[in-house]
């Protein structure tokens, strides 16, 4: 085997799997290809830089490129993107963004981790400036950077998930009028409809404007500036835009490449993170990950799969043998002081697999109803009808409410009934818990159905 490792994506799962490779191979050589300018950053702070809760793009920067040749000895060339794969050569083609020169660099072994892209339909106007997909680290600086000089007014943010709720805080808290349109009947479509529900609400309460039910079908611009959203039931006038629609992996370029693609096009990889392409592995946003609930693969863009699959990536191409089992489908937001957090299977998942389920609703407090602070908080369980194990689970409340979310997690990774869970010994005293924690509380009111 030769000493070529050729990465292709500097964030968190091609750096995680290049720094392991350095770590357990000295020697070798590295070379990373990232188009834009930046390695190594939180991908999740974007919105909080935005919202100058960050204040320091500086601050969400892990490691820079410079750090990375002089500390570690990896060679990274940033504004550097790939376009091509000749798997049959062990070659990849780049171009220099900075200077449009094009050339071929050859690989022994190949590390795709190009990540996931902004999806946003083909629409008329999309061009125009003031629309923004958030995705890089360069993206969110240039909507900091429009913020603070152009001063919109009123921002319509076109998707609720994730990156829609998170960057409709941010711009209210740097003083815009907050428009969200969403397709879907229901904001975070990650969650079953009658806990969606309750964000809507929530979202009407903070002040936005938030009309569901709406495809996007275009943008308005006047001087090549956008003036206005148009969907199909409406045109809302605005100064600027956020596409939230959802991401997709950064795959296009593996077109001709023999590289097996599955699930929206995300690369087919196994419990190794190899490819179907001997000495070609991939990792992170542009892969496809199996779901330890449902035993299908599915595809979820989240930075803690990067950075695992990018160290088990690392860890095999360093000569290890390491698997990476799976993961649940854990992930947590917030819009200003409401939680929102979701594990496992959605009825609609479950009734697609066609098994049979219970679920169950709870409401209650964060902390003991007599001490200060406490908050509310809705638990909703979904469990396997007979068996009582757990398939899912989803929480809403304020603050303390969605990291409880963890708990549910790992009892989906190991197969936990809601017995189980209601056996836990979870921690208890008044300012962080009633003395029945509510995912106990949730399971316990469930079980009575089994």
């Amino acid at each position: 085997m030769g000493n070529r490792l050729v990465v292709i994506g500097g964030d968190a799962a091609g750096m995680s799997a290049a720094s392991k490779v350095r770590r357990e191979q000295p020697g070798r050589e590295i070379i990373v290809f990232e188009k834009s300018h930046y390695t190594s950053y939180s991908a999740c702070g974007i919105p909080y830089f935005i919202s100058e809760t960050i204040p320091a793009v500086q601050q969400l920067i892990v490691r820079s490129p410079e750090e990375f040749k002089n500390k570690y000895n990896i060679n990274v060339f940033t504004q550097h993107k790939v376009t091509q794969v000749d798997t049959e050569n062990k070659r990849v083609k780049v171009v220099n963004l900075a200077g449009q020169k094009e050339f071929w660099q050859e690989y022994d072994q190949l590390l795709i981790a190009t990540g996931g892209k902004a999806f946003c339909p083909d629409v008329p106007g999309y061009g125009a400036d003031g629309i923004f997909g958030i995705s890089t680290l360069k993206s969110g600086i240039k909507v900091e950077h429009f913020i603070e000089h152009e001063k919109p007014k009123h921002a319509v943010i076109v998707g609720g998930g994730y990156i829609g709720l998170e960057m409709a805080e941010a711009l209210l808290i740097r003083g815009l009028k907050v428009t969200i349109i969403n397709r879907s009947a229901q904001v975070m479509n990650t969650l079953d409809p009658d806990m969606g529900g309750k964000i809507s609400c929530a979202i009407h309460k903070l002040g936005i404007a938030l009309y569901c039910g709406e495809t996007l079908k275009g943008f308005k611009s006047e001087n090549n500036r956008v003036t206005a959203v148009i969907s199909d039931k409406q045109e809302i006038a605005c100064d600027m835009v956020i596409l939230g629609m959802g991401s997709s992996p950064n795959t296009d370029f593996l077109e001709s490449s023999g590289i097996e693609l599955g699930i929206k096009n995300a690369i087919k990889v196994n419990a190794s993170m190899q490819t179907n392409i001997p000495d070609v592995w991939a990792a992170g946003d542009c892969t496809e990950t199996l779901n330890l609930v449902s035993k299908k693969q599915f595809y979820i863009a989240l930075g803690t799969v990067a950075n695992k699959t990018g160290l088990v990536a690392g860890s095999n191409l360093a000569g290890e043998k390491v698997v990476f089992p799976g993961v649940v489908g854990t992930a947590v937001c917030k819009i200003c002081s409401y939680e929102v957090a979701r594990t496992g299977l959605r009825e609609k998942e479950l009734k697609d697999l066609n098994i049979e389920y219970i679920t169950g609703i709870i409401d209650s407090k964060t902390r003991a109803h007599y001490y200060p602070g406490a908050k509310d908080i809705t638990v909703k369980l979904l469990a396997e009808k007979n068996s009582g194990r757990l398939l899912g689970g989803q929480i809403i409340g304020e603050e303390g409410a969605a990291k409880r979310i963890d708990v549910l997690a790992t009892a989906l990774t190991h197969n936990l009934t809601l017995q189980n869970i209601i056996d836990l010994d979870l921690s208890y005293a008044p300012p962080f818990s009633p003395v029945w924690d509510p995912v106990q509380t949730a399971a316990r009111a469930l079980i009575k159905d089994i």
